[in-house]
């Protein structure tokens, strides 16, 4: 691989060790192998440092974070020592997703076709990323732009996206030089979303078919304000103060009320306890005033 193809994986983890170890094993078998490997452990109390260690794979560099920062504080940390050692290009994936042999493959080689034939850099590459049963995952759907077929045909199978969750996403470098790191406070939940807009706003992103990636995830279900309960309540609550912290910095006022009335129409269709939706409009309030940085590399 030459210098100006140098990739690095950014996993990050915690307490998922079997499904890492998969993840570690699929990675081996790339047909193009990223050069280096970075393990983002967020404090797991499992036995995920000795799984890792017994891979013995040259290319990983194990990295162990004294707490929990969360997937957002993760991926920010990953990709800011990725991008200082030197990569060129950083694929972006979690510690339960397992790429096809040829996933990394497709995905470079989409984005530098793209580049040849139709002159534009795209922000970044995503897979399209299927549940365990085959299905299309329905949390990890990349976001269309209005014209989104403009260069899809039978030799360039490539659809142009907005926006992509950090399940096997490739960012060029560049895109982190101009747009900086994903934003570490976000902890869980609309951190993804939020970095692909924003490093979109260079050129969309395309989204490649041809690279495929399983996720593990215990249910197959997007993220819609109608499916919160007790239990997946803290996740929700920082999705929505997230992304209320987005509208307000996009779009002001117009942005926030149009997401908070979208939260509410869906809550009502599912029809969620009051007493969830109270600590939803809750976190909404929150995002009001939650103003995280953006750091640059």
């Amino acid at each position: 691989m030459s210098v100006l193809t140098n990739t690095a994986a950014v996993i990050v983890t915690f307490n998922r060790s079997a499904k890492l170890a998969r993840v570690l094993d699929a990675l081996a078998a790339q047909t193009l192998k990223p050069d280096t490997i970075y393990v983002i452990d967020n404090a797991s109390t499992d036995d995920t440092e000795a799984v890792v260690a017994a891979k013995a794979m040259p290319s990983v560099r194990y990295v162990k974070l004294p707490k929990n920062v969360g997937g957002a504080g993760g991926f920010h940390e990953g990709m800011k020592i990725a991008y200082e050692q030197g990569a060129n290009y950083l694929w972006i994936s979690d510690d339960d997703a397992y790429p096809e042999p040829d996933a990394l493959e497709k995905l470079l080689d989409g984005i530098q076709d793209f580049e040849t034939r139709h002159k534009w850099r795209p922000s970044f590459a995503c897979s399209r990323v299927e549940w365990i049963d085959g299905t299309l995952c329905e949390m990890n759907t990349p976001m269309p732009v209005w014209d989104w077929p403009r260069f899809l045909r039978a030799d360039s199978l490539y659809a142009l996206v907005v926006s992509c969750s950090f399940v096997s996403v490739l960012i060029p470098r560049w895109a982190v030089k101009e747009h900086g790191l994903p934003i570490a406070d976000y902890f869980i939940w609309f951190d993804d979303a939020e970095y692909t807009r924003r490093i979109a706003r260079s050129y969309p992103g395309i989204f490649v078919p041809e690279s495929r990636v399983t996720h593990d995830t215990p249910e197959n279900k997007g993220v819609n304000y109608s499916l919160v309960t007790e239990k997946s309540l803290w996740k929700f609550a920082y999705g929505a103060r997230n992304e209320t912290s987005f509208h307000r910095r996009e779009r002001g006022i117009v942005g926030v009320l149009g997401f908070a009335n979208r939260v509410r129409t869906e809550m009502k269709r599912g029809n969620v306890p009051w007493s969830i939706r109270r600590r939803i409009f809750g976190a909404i309030l929150k995002g009001w005033s939650f103003r995280p940085p953006i750091v640059q590399v």
